[in-house]
C-alpha cells in the first residue's frame, strides 16, 4: 500500500482555506449553542450575520474566480454550486428553526470537507500557474471581521 502525502495547498488558495476554518467554527458555535439550549433566535441572527458578513463574499469568490477554473460541465464544480446554492436557501430559511440550524451546521461542514479534500485538491492539479498567481493578486488575506456582541457559545 502506498502512503500518498496530502497535497500541500497552493499559496494562492490558503486564504480561502483559513476562510473554511471560520466557516467550520461557525458549525460548531450553531452546534454549541443548540446542545447549551441557547434560544433560537440568537443562533439564527448570529448564523444569518456569518452568511451575509463572510459566506456570501465568499461563495461568490470561489464561483467567479476558483471553479471556474473547471469546465462548466465538470462534476465537482457543479456539485460546490448546488451546494453554495443549498446553503443559501437554508440561511434564508427561517421555519422549523432547530432543524435548520442543525442542518446549516451539518450541510456547511460537509461543504467545506468537501472543497479542501476533493474539491480544491483538483483545482490545483488542473490549473495553470498564472491563473493560480491572478487568484492571489485578487484575493489576499484579510483580518477575520469578529461579531461578539451575542457570543452565545462561551
Amino acid at each position: 500500500m502506498t502512503n500518498k502525502k496530502p497535497l500541500k495547498r497552493h499559496k494562492a488558495l490558503q486564504p480561502l482555506s483559513r476562510e473554511h476554518h471560520q466557516g467550520l467554527l461557525l458549525s460548531w458555535k450553531i452546534r454549541t449553542g443548540l446542545k447549551k439550549g441557547i434560544e433560537l433566535e440568537r443562533i439564527k441572527t448570529y448564523a444569518n450575520w456569518f452568511d451575509k458578513a463572510h459566506l456570501a463574499p465568499h461563495f461568490n469568490m470561489e464561483e467567479v474566480y476558483i471553479f471556474s477554473i473547471l469546465n462548466e460541465d465538470h462534476t465537482l464544480r457543479q456539485q460546490a454550486i448546488e451546494e453554495h446554492k443549498r446553503l443559501g436557501a437554508l440561511f434564508a430559511d427561517h421555519s422549523n428553526l432547530e432543524d435548520n440550524l442543525t442542518d446549516i451546521a451539518d450541510t456547511l461542514e460537509q461543504h467545506i470537507r468537501f472543497e479542501e479534500r476533493i474539491l480544491f485538491p483538483e483545482i490545483q492539479k488542473i490549473a495553470t500557474e498564472t491563473q493560480m498567481k491572478y487568484i492571489e493578486e485578487i484575493h489576499y488575506e484579510t483580518d477575520f471581521e469578529y461579531n461578539l456582541t451575542d457570543e452565545f457559545w462561551k
